[in-house]
């Protein structure tokens, strides 16, 4: 074969993987094909569009579990506080995570000059949506909702938030260490939710305006000493802006996922 035919063959066979490449899902692509992300089913939000995506190791162990929001989605939201239920990736399973909701606050909510200002909550639920509708926080749920945990249940530093209990959630607990506590203003922070003495949420709630400066920011999630059941539990969470020939997008990820085993005998019973 003539050195220019081939040169030209080789070049436009280049030419042709590369465009195959760029083609290829989102959910196909790989960091080195030692990781890869699979997406949920996306939801429209505002002007754009959420999803849930989970990042997972060449042996298909999760590594990572996010809410991916376009820059659209920042825009034409609605006035009223909204909830945006968007489910795992199928055919992807994350113990002890079931599904995420992505609920829009307009006007924030308690306690005033702290958190009420626009914010989205991140909820990483451990219940199903038809557990969570069991969830009323009256009469006698209220009980329930207010059950403390066992002690090595409660991460370091955490504590129940008097009215934080709300239907199909269950308590908010808060660290009273976060910087809004302190006098600076609210841009992020990460709540724990229990329901009849078990952990039953992570939730990373960021500030409308935070996420308008486009981020980079990664915190370290306080542990507790015992585990809900068995499963991957975060250690850090991450909010990061990204770019592509998509256009923006903002993730909201629980980072550094590590395999836990169950509470141990005393707590399970104190149930």
């Amino acid at each position: 074969m003539p050195r220019l035919m081939k040169h030209t063959l080789c070049a436009g066979l280049l030419g042709l993987c590369a465009a195959l490449l760029l083609r290829l899902p989102v959910d196909t692509v790989s960091a080195g094909n030692a990781a890869r992300t699979r997406l949920g089913e996306a939801r429209r939000v505002g002007q754009g569009r959420a999803r849930s995506r989970v990042t997972l190791d060449a042996r298909g162990r999760p590594l990572a579990l996010g809410v991916e929001i376009t820059d659209q989605a920042l825009s034409g939201l609605p006035s009223h506080k909204e909830e945006y239920v968007l489910s795992l990736p199928a055919g992807v399973a994350v113990p002890p995570f079931n599904h995420t909701a992505l609920d829009w606050n307009p006007h924030g909510h308690i306690p005033p000059q702290i958190y009420d200002v626009p914010h989205f909550d991140f909820h990483f639920y451990f219940m199903s949506p038809a557990e969570r509708a069991r969830i009323t926080a009256k009469g006698d749920d209220v009980a329930r909702v207010r059950r403390a945990p066992p002690a090595d249940a409660i991460p370091a530093g955490y504590m129940y938030a008097p009215g934080g209990d709300e239907p199909a959630m269950g308590a908010h607990w808060v660290n009273p260490q976060s910087p809004e506590f302190h006098g600076k203003p609210f841009t992020h922070t990460l709540i724990y939710g229990f329901y009849d003495g078990r952990m039953v949420f992570v939730e990373p709630m960021v500030a409308l305006s935070f996420l308008q400066t486009r981020p980079c920011v990664t915190a370290a999630i306080p542990q507790p000493k015992s585990y809900p059941a068995r499963g991957y539990y975060p250690t850090r969470y991450q909010i990061r802006h990204v770019t592509s020939a998509n256009g923006g997008a903002i993730r909201v990820s629980l980072e550094g996922l590590v395999l836990r085993d169950g509470p141990p005998t005393a707590s399970r019973g104190g149930r």
